[in-house]
């Protein structure tokens, strides 16, 4: 019998994780180690800084695990001609997956059409990728929180996103229950900042999560391998 930890096996904990590797003060080495627990834990995806895509791409060929890179990030305040060249030159180095931080001023200002262009002209340029959208609810309300939801679905991405990471907070539970609800079963929901448990990350995929950010991969793994039955 496959070993389980509260209702999940290791396959489904380990391609839950996008493997963050966006921190500033990251060095090529550390970007390579960071691929190396990647590629050893067989996670979903690293999630990289733009100017790591490449050679994440050939760091992990011949694995299973994707390349992904940021977009926007991590204000959502670029303008829309580069998010685009962003997607553009993203997909171009290798990437298959691109995180978009929407215009969070936009949307608290109620500029819903506004967003909602935004991110289509990225999903656009994305040529196939799939395309997660980082809304940032620390900054926003929950009628916020379901327009930007409503909006990222009728753009046509693949994902909503709680958060950078970077903001004052990351994923609640009450959050992503809520955008959960918001779209339709076409759209998956990540969940970001602040999943540093197995038990965390249990929580976030029974709340509806299909992919989680995560930099705390190994510790969490291990435990799964020292806890499951």
């Amino acid at each position: 019998m496959t070993p389980t930890y509260r209702g999940y096996d290791y396959a489904r904990y380990a391609g839950t994780i996008d493997h963050s590797l966006l921190k500033p003060e990251l060095t090529p080495d550390d970007v390579k180690a960071g691929c190396e627990v990647a590629a050893a834990y067989k996670v979903a995806s690293v999630c990289a800084r733009p100017c790591d895509v490449k050679l994440c791409v050939e760091l992990l060929a011949g694995t299973d695990v994707a390349v992904g890179t940021v977009i926007g990030f991590p204000h959502g305040s670029h303008t829309t001609a580069t998010k685009v060249f962003e997607a553009k030159d993203a997909r171009a180095n290798g990437a298959v997956e691109l995180d978009m931080v929407l215009n969070i001023g936009w949307l608290r200002g109620g500029l819903i059409d506004q967003v909602r262009d935004d991110i289509a002209a990225v999903v656009a340029a994305a040529d196939g990728a799939i395309v997660k959208v980082i809304l940032e609810n620390a900054y926003l309300t929950d009628e916020q929180i379901v327009a930007a939801c409503h909006a990222v679905e009728e753009a046509g991405a693949d994902y909503v996103k709680t958060s950078t990471g970077f903001a004052p907070s990351g994923a609640t539970l009450e959050d992503l229950r809520l955008m959960r609800a918001s779209t339709s079963e076409r759209m998956k929901v990540k969940a970001a900042g602040g999943v540093r448990t197995l038990d965390a990350l249990a929580d976030v995929i029974d709340a509806g999560v299909a992919r989680c950010g995560a930099t705390a991969t190994a510790a969490i793994l291990e435990d799964f391998k020292a806890r499951a039955q």
